[in-house]
């Protein structure tokens, strides 16, 4: 009798049980060994902004009457407008406090069948060999208990102090306190409802000038107030906090500092570390135990959510078929390269958006202003806020085919209309997490009657070939892509990344642009005897 060895998953946080919902639906057991008891301390003032590529993550039924989606961005100079960009739908960042993002994850995770939740159990060894990883925990309030679990896989989501990657002996290089932040959580009426927005050098009558703020929307009438603190490490005292909240209400308001109240307080600190591998035989690690970012604005919870998006359908794969080390070891070429490149953006940019003397305030980088900067994180722009491309990747197909669309390979998809060939629609991001998609663009396809589509034009030949490629995959229509002539071929990764685009004819092209996804070499065929 063969036993079922479930992926073991070490911390309960966001990233831990993101990631046991995303291996659900690729049908793998996973068992979240969770430190704690399982309740979730509110903290307004510590809240999450996912960009529109994790913006699904705060769709969960328990989340998405606490989750604000942000109409615009302004910022403002000295009072006047200097930048206003607004949102279309599909592309305006999603605001919700972290603890609400957690509870809807537990909620979920409770209600499927495939991941186990095991309170107060903390990991303190693990082995490994050929056919999976063995963990030690001690259970029980006191620690007095002890436990073995077997698993076929192990992925250390158990935050920036993380036991898995100590175990591991992995180090975590890296600068502390890059930035630090004084933060408030407020319920009262601002004068930009649904805007976010960064105000830079605010003065209000007789109280002063104010270097810096941002101001960004939460559901319910509450907002998150930041200001960015001195290089030292000087404490926030509540009177300081309470002078910052009244100045800043009064700059904004003529003088006067309407009625609100002060939900939460805090100083947030911003740390810039990678650890050196993400990768040891079948241990992982993901989200804070990986890395950690959120100086300039960078979120950390979107990266981490990105991280179990790639890793989860590879791990899916090795479960189900085996012979994919290929595919694992991407995990980390992808990912660890894409958070260095983040890291580096906001090393780059620190000296000169923060910087304290006349030639760094005229510096610009590229042409773009210090302002520039300040917003691109929040934005999901440039190096310091665009989600991470994969051009480079093990996985990309061997040969570029020539079609080109406005999403080049490697980034990820634009959230369109689709239709299956069942007739059913929904949006493209609705069907990630699952096998990889090839959508063909198929102008009036959505006056079409899906009836006649397995007989009408490249269908039929696209759908016998998708049952001969290494991966299953599944066969989606659009009108339209952006940038995508008629009749292409999308092959978009369970991720959401592009994989490649290919002529909708081009049969041998998706082959082997499926057989690179799998991390499988294609096959030479084998000369025949004269």
């Amino acid at each position: 009798m063969t036993v079922v060895q479930p992926v073991i998953i070490v911390g309960a946080g966001p990233t831990g049980l993101a990631l046991a919902l995303a291996l659900a639906r690729q049908g793998v057991p996973t068992l979240v060994l969770d430190e704690g008891d399982g309740r979730i301390a509110p903290r307004p003032a510590r809240t999450c902004v996912l960009p529109p590529d994790t913006a699904r993550w705060a769709g969960l039924p328990a989340a998405r009457e606490d989750t604000e989606v942000w109409e615009a961005w302004r910022t403002t100079h000295r009072g006047r407008t200097a930048q206003f960009t607004e949102f279309t739908t599909g592309e305006a960042p999603v605001h919700l406090p972290q603890h609400t993002l957690e509870q809807a994850l537990r909620d979920a995770a409770r209600g499927e069948e495939l991941v186990r939740l095991a309170p107060g159990c903390r990991l303190t060894g693990l082995e490994q060999d050929a056919d999976g990883v063995t963990a030690d925990v001690t259970t029980g309030d006191d620690g007095a208990g002890s436990a073995q679990h077997r698993g076929s896989h192990l992925v250390g989501c158990d935050g920036s102090r993380s036991t898995v990657r100590k175990l591991l002996g992995i180090p975590f290089p890296g600068r502390t306190a890059v930035e630090r932040y004084a933060v408030a959580a407020l319920r009262l009426t601002l004068p930009w409802p649904g805007e976010a927005g960064l105000h830079r050098a605010l003065r209000g009558p007789g109280r002063g000038e104010i270097g810096e703020v941002t101001a960004r929307p939460l559901a319910g009438g509450r907002w998150r107030l930041d200001w960015p603190l001195p290089d030292d490490t000087s404490l926030v005292t509540p009177d300081a906090m309470l002078d910052r909240i009244h100045r800043t209400l009064a700059a904004w308001h003529e003088g006067d500092i309407p009625e609100y109240a002060l939900l939460d307080t805090g100083v947030h600190i911003c740390h810039q570390r990678l650890a050196r591998r993400w990768r040891s035989g079948r241990a992982f690690l993901a989200g804070d135990a990986a890395h950690l970012v959120g100086a300039l604005g960078a979120q950390q919870v979107a990266e981490s959510l990105r991280d179990v998006q790639n890793l989860a359908w590879k791990l899916a794969v090795d479960w189900h078929h085996g012979d994919a080390e290929v595919l694992l070891d991407s995990y980390q070429a992808e990912r660890r390269a894409a958070v260095g490149r983040r890291l580096r953006a906001v090393d780059q940019a620190l000296p000169l958006v923060r910087g304290r003397n006349a030639l760094t305030e005229r510096i610009m980088v590229r042409g773009r202003a210090r302002l520039t900067l300040l917003t691109d994180s929040q934005l999901g722009r440039g190096a310091l806020g665009t989600p991470g491309n994969y051009a480079n990747s093990p996985l990309a197909p061997p040969e570029d085919h020539g079609t080109v669309t406005d999403t080049p390979p490697g980034s990820p998809v634009a959230d369109v209309p689709v239709t299956a060939l069942d007739g059913s629609r929904a949006r493209l991001h609705d069907w990630l997490g699952g096998p990889p998609l090839v959508v063909l663009t198929a102008p009036g396809s959505r006056v079409w009657d899906a009836r006649h589509w397995l007989s009408a034009g490249l269908i039929p030949e696209l759908a016998a070939t998708l049952h001969e490629l290494p991966m299953a995959s599944e066969l989606l229509v659009t009108e339209a892509f952006p940038g995508a002539p008629a009749h292409t071929l999308l092959v978009v990764r369970p991720d959401g990344h592009l994989a490649a685009a290919l002529p909708g004819a081009d049969l041998p092209g998706l082959r082997a642009c499926v057989t690179a996804l799998r991390g499988v070499a294609p096959r030479t065929p084998a000369p025949r005897p004269r």
